[in-house]
């Protein structure tokens, strides 16, 4: 299992040039399917942001001066950059966290949101609209907010890194982007594809940082908004940083999403669904994890023996093995809480440990894996099907009629996702109105793409990526008043 220290880029991105002595000190990056070090990186601190924020905006300056055609070919260009490096792409994404070579999505993802909103740089329109009692010329218009902070998740840089950063710079802005320390790796080489295609040195600054630097950027009053994606705590604590500028602020937060199986749904195919989505992809450390399976009462026992087949049957491993669909989860600290949830669900009777549960040995005992694991019979209130777990453990639980399946769906603090299996059309579209979640999938996975806005309700946050919904996200409102006397 390759376990290697990676020749890759570790040091910060700024203004066009490769900073090697980041003053927020170096993080040494464990490798989660070996648990040794495969690569140094440095962190940014307080001075780096400085220095990024004040590049950024000397690049919004040149980017905002040329004219839209030659926006949107750079745009595309990065596209192309990105296609050509898919395979570079795609190797250091499982370098960052260990997400299985077979699970490449994320960067054609990336590839797919540039192409898309570099479309939309020639095309935004404003708006006139008559004044009451007047003959004025009135002009409702979007313009970028200037610089703006994305932050990544350690799960996901170069989805987010398509789905913020592809729409702010269609929309005019400069972006700091801020990968998690615990994986930068996919997205400095991003960065570096940037540099490479002309964009105006620093548009696009990385800054890979810890809490301190994350700080720095989140209050500090050069940047105009703030685009997070990550767990609840630190949202708070984002938020509370944004308060000190009125930095506004776009969070995508967690999920315990439900995913129900009617009586009708096509079991063969549900189960499929559902274990991908549930404890195999990611090993669950997905907001859009579909944690909690609703299951009718005539259907459970068939369902869950197919669902648990799937699962059984499913490669777990090095993740750079194509045939591998499960690897390890991101560190020992998540590997010893995932643990505890499950010793405490069994001691607490939460529900039936039907599959998994421990630690896997033998030739991966030295990263962090852990067997895929389902309980059943479960109590909807109880802190196995409340709490995110973020990690590859599912509860299944049994409903008796469709009012009964939208209650318990709905019965969470988060609203992200939630998946609907059935063959009834008149049903699919019935449930979905009524369940309290951003996104709703009948019969598929979540499949995000950039044609489709992406949020949250609830504590799974607020805004929206993807979609016209998501580029208005990066351009604030102006109006203009024109008298005509």
């Amino acid at each position: 299992m390759t376990s290697d220290v990676l020749s890759v880029p570790s040091g910060l991105l700024i203004g066009g040039e490769r900073i090697t002595d980041g003053s927020g000190g170096t993080h040494a990056h464990i490798y989660p399917a070996t648990g040794r070090p495969n690569a140094h990186i440095r962190l940014a601190g307080p001075d780096d942001i400085d220095r990024a924020v004040a590049s950024a905006w000397e690049a919004h300056r040149e980017w905002m001066s040329l004219t839209v055609d030659r926006r949107r070919d750079l745009l595309v260009d990065l596209a192309d950059a990105v296609r050509e490096n898919l395979d570079d792409l795609a190797r250091l994404n499982v370098h960052d966290y260990a997400v299985p070579i077979s699970f490449a999505g994320n960067a054609i993802l990336l590839e797919r949101f540039l192409r898309h909103f570099a479309g939309y740089i020639d095309k935004l329109h404003g708006a006139t609209t008559p004044v009451t009692g007047s003959f004025d010329i009135n002009l409702i218009e979007r313009e970028p907010y200037g610089v703006v902070g994305v932050i990544t998740p350690w799960n996901g840089s170069l989805v987010v890194s398509g789905s913020c950063v592809a729409p702010a710079l269609a929309a005019g802005n400069a972006v700091v982007l801020k990968p998690s320390e615990v994986a930068p790796l996919a997205a400095l080489r991003f960065g570096e594809l940037c540099m490479d295609v002309g964009l105006p040195a620093g548009l696009v600054n990385v800054v890979p940082a810890g809490p301190e630097g994350g700080d720095a950027l989140v209050r500090h009053p050069g940047i105009r908004k703030i685009h997070f994606t990550g767990g609840d705590a630190t949202a708070r604590k984002v938020l509370q940083s944004a308060a000190a500028n009125l930095t506004p602020v776009v969070t995508e937060l967690g999920g315990k999403s439900a995913n129900i199986i009617f009586g009708d749904a096509d079991l063969d195919a549900a189960a499929m669904l559902s274990a991908h989505q549930g404890p195999l992809m990611q090993s669950g450390q997905s907001c859009a994890c579909a944690s909690r399976v609703l299951v009718h009462e005539s259907v459970h026992d068939a369902f869950v023996e197919k669902f648990v087949a799937v699962i059984q049957a499913s490669t777990i491993g090095d993740p750079l093995d194509p045939q591998v669909v499960c690897g390890p989860v991101i560190s020992q600290s998540a590997a010893d809480r995932i643990l505890a949830v499950i010793e405490q669900a069994v001691t607490q009777r939460s529900g039936e440990l039907i599959v998994g549960g421990k630690r896997l040995g033998g030739e991966l005992a030295q990263g962090y894996y852990i067997e895929p694991t389902v309980f059943i019979g479960v109590d909807n209130a109880s802190a196995l099907a409340q709490t995110e777990t973020f990690g590859p453990v599912v509860s299944v639980i049994k409903f008796s009629d469709e009012a009964e399946a939208v209650r318990v769906a709905n019965d969470t603090n988060y609203g992200l996702n939630a998946f609907v299996q059935t063959t009834n059309l008149s049903r699919a579209h019935r449930v979905a109105r009524q369940l309290e979640a951003g996104s709703v999938w009948i019969n598929t996975f979540s499949d995000i793409s950039p044609q489709g806005p992406y949020g949250g309700c609830k504590q799974s946050g607020f805004g929206r990526t993807g979609g016209l919904e998501g580029l208005h996200e990066f351009l604030q409102v102006k109006n203009i008043r024109i008298g005509m006397r």
